[in-house]
């Protein structure tokens, strides 16, 4: 709807309540002459009842939560109670008149004494709920509307895209480096092991390990529960594995690590087997 078109509609309805309220204004001048009410009092007891309307209409538009409720039940009584009047007025011929006798709204007393009743009431409840509704409309403050917050993923994927070249680069760790000399298999751990207890395995299923560019460190003393169950070599028969293994090397390859690698045993066993070799070569006599 364009804005012109709202305009119009919104004049529409302010001559249509102005109209409206000029019908129920001659219903409650005369309730209110009947009551008791003098020409100043009785011209202004519509705008007590219908105005009272108006601003509880105007603040159920502005109000939320349990002030709105109030407003709109302010707005249903006062409707309730203007619907009433007019309706009264419409049954009683001599109120139209001043021949009306005054207190007199109906013949039946009880009616008489409730309509009276309603009828001077509604200007205290007026001043009342008036100024209740007008403290909430004024102390009123309107949430504030959320801020959109944009995640990081989509920020940082919109700041990337702009970039010439990537920020994120590969890197690659350095290569762990030990001392010269020192066996990768001879650093032990100096905590003492707790007793562990063999659990038997369970099936999993098969997967391809990921190859990794990173060199492993050294690791600890592997604990007699996953040792391989291979029977223990003798001393002679480390040695003749050993020569075999070794025939062909020259003195300069004959050290702890390559023999503990060749023949697949302890660091302590391949120191004892370098010097009875080194020693064999050199000519001398050494007993294990």
């Amino acid at each position: 709807m364009s804005r012109k078109a709202k305009w119009l509609l919104v004049a529409a309805l302010v001559v249509v309540v102005a109209m409206a309220f000029r019908v129920s204004w001659n219903a409650l001048r005369d309730v209110s002459r009947t009551i008791g009410a003098d020409g100043t009092a009785s011209l202004l007891y519509p705008f007590v009842v219908d105005g009272l309307m108006a601003l509880a209409l105007v603040a159920t538009l502005v109000l939320i939560g349990k002030d709105r409720t109030f407003a709109l039940r302010v707005l249903g009584t006062y409707t309730a109670a203007s619907l009433v009047l007019n309706y009264v007025h419409g049954l009683v011929p001599q109120l139209h008149t001043d021949a009306a006798a005054w207190g007199r709204l109906s013949d039946w007393a009880p009616a008489n004494w409730a309509l009276v009743l309603l009828a001077t009431s509604l200007p205290v409840g007026s001043i009342y709920f008036g100024s209740d509704l007008v403290a909430k409309v004024l102390h009123h403050r309107p949430a504030p509307e959320p801020i959109a917050k944009e995640s990081s993923e989509t920020a940082i994927k919109g700041s990337m895209a702009d970039l010439p070249v990537s920020t994120l680069e590969p890197t690659t760790p350095p290569p762990l480096k030990l001392p010269a000399g020192v066996p990768v298999g001879f650093l032990k751990s100096t905590l003492p092991l707790k007793p562990q207890r063999s659990i038997a395995p369970k099936p999993v299923a098969r997967s391809v390990a990921a190859q990794s560019t990173r060199p492993r460190g050294a690791t600890g003393r592997v604990p007699d529960a996953a040792r391989s169950p291979r029977p223990k070599r003798t001393e002679a028969e480390l040695l003749t594995e050993a020569r075999a293994a070794t025939a062909g090397w020259p003195d300069a390859k004959v050290t702890a690590e390559g023999i503990r690698l060749a023949i697949h045993t302890s660091p302590a066993n391949a120191r004892m087997l370098r010097e009875t070799l080194r020693a064999e070569r050199a000519g001398t006599a050494v007993t294990p």
